[in-house]
């Protein structure tokens, strides 16, 4: 990437670290950058995998998931500083990012019972099952990771329930099954195995994560088996945050594999630039390896 658009773009990420109480415009943020508001646009899209208004509502999430962990402040009181004017808009956004609404995921300790559990209401199903699989690796990682999250979305800033996930307690093969027809993003998430388990700020919230995303991966009438491999690598200061509470991933990984289910932890964060793939031209389509 260009020195000149990361530089500009990373200060228009650290004036949102500093400022996520306050209304923060589109024209400011391209002030900020020394862009004009429609090329400022593009290029934080290609930089970031996503709009400027979405890197920062995912930032604001972050800290309050921070807030309501550290401090004893309302939810109304924390819906105020992270730039919220409603704690009905606030609550209805981290509910649609994190899976459950602020107050519950406070007494929970920013633990959830279940990363990939049971369905628990109606969700996509396949007209013909086809399957995705995949080797996930880590060579960047000298500390080892901890659990490993992979899921599939409808988007690359993954919101809502994944549409399959799986979780691996290391490394290796990957696989999920009854993957439904349409277009969709892999990501994968883990933190560092002595990454510290408290919530960090914004500013830190990529400390000790490691990512990897892949897509759009196209899945047609045809597709029996897409593979698709993950490269993790360190999160960067262009990286959103990532929303999914990794501590207290379950350790249900047995040997190199985890049986997926069709439902997960709700999460969001990751957006790159996707890896255009090729469709798949029969039952199994060529292998791609993305990062």
């Amino acid at each position: 990437m260009d020195e000149l658009i990361e530089e500009a773009v990373g200060r228009v990420i650290d004036a949102m670290h500093e400022n996520l109480g306050e209304q923060m415009t589109l024209d400011d943020m391209a002030r900020t950058a020394m862009f004009s508001k429609f090329h400022f646009s593009r290029i934080f899209q290609r930089a970031t995998g996503i709009s400027p208004g979405r890197f920062l509502s995912a930032m604001r999430l972050q800290e309050a998931k921070r807030l309501l962990l550290a401090t004893s402040l309302s939810v109304t009181e924390i819906s105020h500083r992270v730039g919220y004017q409603s704690v009905g808009t606030f609550s209805s956004r981290f509910r649609g990012s994190v899976g459950i609404s602020p107050s519950t995921y406070r007494r929970l300790g920013g633990l959830t019972p279940q990363v990939c559990g049971s369905p628990r209401r109606r969700h996509l199903t396949p007209i013909r099952p086809a399957t995705l699989r995949g080797q996930v690796t880590a060579p960047h990682v000298p500390a080892g990771l901890g659990s490993i999250f992979v899921g599939m979305f409808p988007d690359r800033l993954p919101q809502g329930r994944p549409v399959r996930c799986t979780v691996l307690n290391r490394p290796g093969q990957y696989e999920l099954n009854d993957v439904p027809l349409g277009t969709w993003y892999l990501l994968g998430c883990s933190a560092a195995a002595d990454r510290d388990p408290l919530i960090p700020s914004p500013r830190e919230s990529g400390t000790g994560l490691f990512i990897g995303a892949c897509g759009p991966i196209t899945i047609r009438p045809e597709t029996r088996i897409s593979p698709a491999d993950l490269r993790m690598r360190p999160m960067n200061r262009l990286d959103p945050p990532v929303l999914l509470s990794l501590v207290g991933l379950p350790e249900q990984a047995d040997g190199r594999h985890v049986v997926s289910t069709r439902y997960g932890q709700e999460w969001a964060g990751l957006g790159r630039e996707p890896v255009r793939t090729s469709p798949p031209a029969a039952r199994q389509s060529r292998k791609r390896t993305c990062s």
